[in-house]
């Protein structure tokens, strides 16, 4: 069913055309120097001879309303709206003296303002795109247990570990825009990082830089940083980034990202220098492991209410860390009764104490069957971490494996 045309809502014709600059100061970029071109587009956007465009703005905004969200057409829809209103800024008396430089400053600003208007109504707008968004993420967080540069032929040359956390956090600064300009400038960083990488061991040790060697290592950067929503983040810049803006350098690592998150999308052990058995051990560990750390932190929140209706402890339940899940156990923070007296208990909190205890055996055994598939070389750090904190006993006893076990090994 089509829209009705504008002239059947007489409230849109009331509409405020002025152009909010204090709620649109937030977002700032990464690009230094380029929050001048959109104060300088909402600037004008107050002149009085601006009425027209700002009118056409707010009602672009508005029809989106109109229609259900469907990306294609979505994404269509603004692409041609920024066309038509670089086609208006050049007849209008505001640019009359404007050089190509400044009409492209304002259609960044533009688009800018446009996208961060509509961010809720465009981004991972479809239930489709959250499922693409979770299995991606699921996935990188099972690699991110086991995998190693060496598992995509990086060579030791290359793995500068300062340099490569750089691209990680550049990489993960995409959330922190809604701007599909700025969402690319994370992109952009985060490959410049890695690319310099590559031309500096290329100058010191005297060897050829080659593109095969990028590719590489922006997979390993991307699986190491996870960063959220990474399917739906690519999807929007494509949509939404003025198509004459996404070529070149920009369309180079845009596209690099793309091949990375489908080769993350379809890896398997043949993808990898991994023997076939090991890799899925591996994953099979791993999921065992995000299994319980899934658990715990479910567990957690529980104990924690229940702490806090019953005061058996004030303590704040205790998240676990990347690593894994050994921190559960923690000086019993996780867990109710920990702090109380024989003496404090009644009837009613046998039922609980019983609840906790089958809990915590069933997380122990997953836990224990976890570490069992890890290699002696990955075993032995988490061990470690394991007797840190008071439990390592009572899980080597239950896996049957032991530190005397390790050294003959």
């Amino acid at each position: 069913m089509l829209p009705l045309p504008l002239f059947k809502f007489p409230s849109l014709l009331n509409l405020d055309y002025s152009i909010d600059i204090n709620n649109m100061n937030t977002e700032t970029t990464i690009e230094s120097g380029s929050t001048t071109p959109f104060t300088d587009f909402l600037n004008r956007m107050h002149h009085p001879a601006s009425l027209d465009l700002v009118r056409s703005i707010k009602s672009f905004i508005v029809s989106f309303s109109f229609y259900q969200p469907k990306p294609e057409n979505d994404g269509k829809r603004a692409q041609d709206f920024f066309l038509s209103m670089e086609a208006a800024m050049r007849d209008h008396p505001l640019w009359t003296t404007a050089s190509e430089e400044d009409i492209d400053c304002a259609m960044e600003g533009l688009e800018k303002y446009i996208m961060i208007k509509l961010f809720s109504r465009t981004f991972s707008a479809t239930p489709e795109d959250a499922k693409i968004d979770y299995e991606i993420s699921e996935k990188i967080s099972l690699l991110q247990t086991f995998l190693k540069p060496e598992h995509l032929d990086i060579p030791p040359i290359h793995q500068i570990e300062a340099s490569l956390l750089l691209a990680e956090k550049e990489l993960l600064k995409i959330n922190a825009f809604k701007a599909p300009h700025e969402k690319l400038l994370s992109i952009l960083n985060c490959c410049r990082v890695i690319n310099n990488v590559l031309l500096n061991v290329a100058m010191s040790e005297h060897v050829p830089a080659g593109a095969d060697d990028f590719l590489p290592m922006l997979i390993y950067v991307t699986i190491k940083a996870n960063p959220p929503k990474l399917h739906s983040n690519l999807k929007f810049i494509k949509l939404f980034r003025r198509q004459a803006k996404l070529v070149s350098e920009a369309e180079y690592y845009y596209t690099n990202l793309v091949s990375a998150t489908s080769f993350i999308v379809d890896l398997n052990a043949k993808s990898l220098s991994m023997d076939e058995i090991k890799f899925e051990e591996s994953m099979q560990a791993a999921k065992l492991i995000n299994k319980v750390t899934n658990e715990s932190s479910s567990t957690c929140q529980m104990s924690q209410q229940q702490n806090n209706e019953c005061s058996c402890s004030e303590k704040m339940p205790h998240k676990p860390d990347a690593t894994g899940v050994f921190q559960v156990l923690q000086h019993g923070s996780n867990y109710p009764y920990m702090e109380a007296k024989s003496k404090g208990l009644t009837v009613g909190d046998v039922d609980v104490l019983l609840s906790d205890y089958k809990d915590l055996v069933s997380k122990c055994t997953i836990m224990c069957k976890a570490i069992s598939c890890l290699s002696t070389s990955e075993r032995e750090p988490l061990l470690r971490q394991i007797e840190k904190q008071s439990a390592g006993t009572l899980l080597s006893q239950h896996a049957g494996i032991n530190t005397a076990t390790h050294q003959h090994n």
